[in-house]
C-alpha cells in the first residue's frame, strides 16, 4: 500500500518514514524542490501539486499531511503569523483539493494539528470534546482543522492529530532546551505552574500508525501522554536526567521581552491535555512517565 507524506523531512516525518518502511508500506514524499527520484512528487503549500503529477496520486491508501511553518524560534511578527496560518490553512486546502480530483480517493487522510487548538486553559483538563481557545494559534488550528475536515465530505476517513510537545533530543522544544540545561543555565519559566502536555517521539509515531490502521478512529485525536506535568516538574526532571542544576529561572517579563506573543503561546500558556480517544480505542503508551521518556530520548 502506498502512502503520501507531506512534511516528510521534519522531525516527525523523518521518524514516520522509517516506521512505515519497516512495516512494508510504499512511500511517496511531497517535496518543494524538484524531485530527485520516483520517491518524490513536487508540491508547494501555495500552488499544490502540478497538474501533470495528479495521476501519481491515484490509488493511494493514505495521505499523511504534516507540513507547516515552524511556530518556534522567531518572534511572531505579522509576516511570521501570516506564514504560520497560510502554510497550514492554504497548504491543507491544496492537499484536499488534489484528493477531490482523484478518481480513486485515499482511504484515510491523517492531518496535522496541535494542542494549541485549546489555547491557554489554566488547570482545566482538555479532551477532544473541549472547545477551541481564543488566542492566535488556537484560531489557526480551528481554520486548519476546518480545511482538513473537508476531506470527510469526499468520503475519506479523516483524523486530526492534535500533537503536544514531542520529545526528541535532536529537534523540537526539547532539542532547543537541552543545550542551556547542559550548560547549567536551565530553569523554571515564568511561574512554573503552567501545564506542559508532552509525548515521546516513539509514542507519537506509534500513535500515528495506530490511527492509520484503526478504521474506527476519525476526527480529532490528542497525541499527548496521559500524564502532563507542570513546567516546574518538567524542568526538575530534565535537570535530573542531565545531572545539571536548574536554579536559573526565566521570569515572565523576560519571556515577553525576548519572545513577545510567541513566548506567551509556547512558554507561558497552560494547556493540560489528555489523550482520551486514544486510550478509549485501546492504545497503550510505551512512555507514560516523563523521566523514563526523557532518559530513553537523551541516552
Amino acid at each position: 500500500m502506498k502512502i503520501l507524506i507531506t512534511g516528510a523531512s521534519g522531525m516527525i516525518g523523518t521518524a514516520l518514514q522509517k516506521a512505515l518502511l519497516a512495516e512494508g508500506y510504499e512511500l511517496l514524499l511531497a517535496s518543494r524542490s524538484e524531485p530527485k527520484d520516483d520517491r518524490y512528487i513536487k508540491w508547494s503549500m501555495e500552488d499544490g501539486f502540478r497538474e501533470e503529477d495528479l495521476p501519481r496520486l491515484e490509488g493511494l491508501h493514505a495521505v499523511i499531511h504534516l507540513a507547516g511553518e515552524n511556530v518556534a524560534g522567531l518572534r511572531w511578527t505579522d509576516e511570521k503569523k501570516k506564514a504560520i496560518r497560510d502554510s497550514r490553512v492554504l497548504g491543507t486546502r491544496s492537499v484536499v483539493e488534489a484528493m477531490a480530483r482523484l478518481a480513486e480517493k485515499p482511504k484515510v487522510f491523517i492531518a496535522g494539528s496541535a494542542i494549541g487548538f485549546y489555547g491557554h486553559r489554566g488547570d482545566d483538563a482538555m479532551t477532544e470534546s473541549s472547545p477551541v481557545g481564543d488566542n492566535f494559534f488556537a484560531g489557526v488550528c480551528r481554520e486548519w482543522e476546518a480545511e482538513s475536515r473537508r476531506a470527510e465530505d469526499l468520503g475519506i476517513r479523516t483524523v486530526l492529530l492534535r500533537t503536544g510537545i514531542v520529545l526528541d533530543k535532536n529537534g523540537g522544544a526539547l532539542g532547543t532546551m537541552i543545550t542551556p540545561f547542559k550548560l547549567g543555565v536551565g530553569g523554571v519559566v515564568g511561574s512554573g505552574k503552567q501545564w506542559m502536555s508532552w509525548i515521546s517521539l516513539e509514542d507519537e509515531i506509534r500513535a500515528i500508525l495506530f490511527v492509520l490502521k484503526n478504521e474506527n478512529i476519525r476526527g480529532a485525536v490528542n497525541l499527548t501522554s496521559p500524564n502532563p506535568v507542570t513546567n516546574e516538574t518538567f524542568t526538575k526532571t530534565l535537570g535530573e536526567v542531565l545531572y545539571r542544576p536548574t536554579f536559573l529561572p526565566l521570569p515572565e517579563f523576560a519571556v515577553g521581552l525576548l519572545f513577545g506573543e510567541m513566548g506567551d503561546a509556547l512558554l507561558l500558556d497552560s494547556t493540560k491535555v489528555l489523550p482520551k480517544r486514544l486510550e478509549d480505542a485501546g492504545f497503550e503508551f510505551k512512555y507514560q512517565d516523563l523521566k523514563a521518556a526523557l532518559e530513553a530520548t537523551i541516552k
